[in-house]
């Protein structure tokens, strides 16, 4: 006869550069297969500021900061064991000095109310060093971008740097994406470093699926991720489109779009269909019915610290591939992935939508590659290093 036992409660505050919504990235996979896997997990997911100033810059409609609410199975996550909170940023912060110091008060506040005093801080926003400063909880830094290597004015990148020695001093534990940051923040902290790379749930993304009924008759080339200036190489998508078009089959792009509005208007002017970003679990059937699957991405310093999600979720559908060089995807052999200069991308999908291909349907039987990282097995990597956090002394 077996006895009942009542979980340990493990809180964990968790400081977010997105959302949680529909479009799921590295952050909620790996928060919701924890939730998953321990029932006395608790998490507060603080998700970046709403900044209105920003919005209005890039033309986006103007939103509001969320309160505190909770998530819910509809959420992807287990009832009662989740919350969010979006704050609101009012002003630049030359405008309102103090600002991090109380956006950090704040989730201490709520933290507390949720009974939450002494949590584990996972911080994935350079940002969240505030929140560490605020409260000495035990943390994780969780890198998965080199935001130094990114092209933002001087004070932006001091700001950063001051807020990244910090994080890399005085958290237990810190966590990177790609062998390029393990070498980069291992080198500039002179510390071990933990690598969990990105992954994917292989068993959805090779389960066939119907086309989706938004995309346009005939055979397509796809983009499926984010439409950010750091990391698209727009001339490359403006060449790529216009090459398409002409040949009868549009560039579709599936993401939230986060480019200047004029950019925007110049790809749907060169023929590239916009389709805004989808729940993610629409987003295999999207991959599966493409003809190509393209990344046309920058290739500089900042974009070799990534580790792409969509390179897993693009090699478990077995679909031609054609890359820019850029990291992950350069990595690959030649038979999964076809690289080529941005000037060249053009021509190299119009070889790689001309070659034959196997239908969706016979997915289950095609040759994409079975040892791509999982979330499943990710999600056991990121709870070891919470166990060696919690285990830490309090600073």
């Amino acid at each position: 006869m077996s006895l009942l036992t009542t979980p340990v409660r493990q809180d964990l505050v968790v400081l977010s550069l997105e959302p949680w919504d529909d479009v799921w990235r590295r952050n909620q996979h790996l928060i919701a297969g924890l939730l998953a896997d321990d029932p006395g997990l608790h998490v507060l997911f603080v998700e970046p500021p709403v900044d209105h100033l920003h919005d209005l810059r890039r033309g986006a409609p103007l939103t509001l900061g969320r309160r505190l609410r909770r998530l819910t199975a509809d959420d992807g996550v287990p009832e009662g064991r989740a919350w969010a909170l979006r704050p609101t940023k009012w002003l630049p912060r030359r405008l309102a000095p103090g600002a991090d110091r109380r956006r950090a008060g704040r989730i201490a506040r709520v933290a507390r109310r949720l009974g939450m005093p002494d949590p584990v801080l996972w911080v994935n926003d350079p940002d969240g060093a505030a929140v560490l400063r605020a409260t000495g909880w035990r943390a994780l830094y969780d890198v998965t971008d080199d935001w130094l290597r990114a092209d933002r004015p001087a004070a932006e990148l001091d700001r950063i740097r001051s807020n990244e020695d910090l994080l890399l001093a005085d958290c237990a534990e810190v966590v990177v994406c790609s062998p390029a940051l393990a070498r980069s923040k291992g080198e500039a902290s002179g510390r071990p470093v933990t690598v969990v790379t990105n992954g994917v749930d292989l068993a959805a993304y090779r389960r066939p699926v119907p086309r989706p009924h938004d995309l346009p008759d005939g055979a397509y080339a796809l983009y499926v991720g984010t439409l950010h200036p750091d990391r698209l190489d727009t001339t490359a998508c403006l060449r790529l489109a216009t090459t398409l078009r002409a040949a009868g089959t549009p560039l579709v792009l599936v993401g939230p779009a986060l480019m200047d509005p004029l950019d925007l208007t110049r790809l749907e002017a060169a023929g590239a269909l916009l389709l805004g970003p989808r729940p993610a679990a629409e987003v295999p059937g999207y991959l599966q019915h493409a003809a190509a699957l393209v990344v046309p991405h920058r290739v500089d310093d900042f974009t070799d610290s990534l580790d792409p999600i969509k390179l897993y979720e693009y090699l478990a559908v077995g679909r031609p591939i054609v890359s820019t060089p850029v990291a992950g995807f350069r990595d690959q052999p030649a038979d999964r992935v076809a690289i080529a200069s941005p000037q060249r991308l053009p021509e190299a999908v119009l070889r790689a939508i001309s070659a034959p291909a196997a239908p969706p349907s016979a997915l289950s039987g095609s040759s994409a590659p079975t040892e791509v990282p999982r979330w499943s097995d990710q999600v056991r990597r990121m709870d070891r290093v919470l166990t060696r956090v919690r285990a830490a002394r309090p600073r």
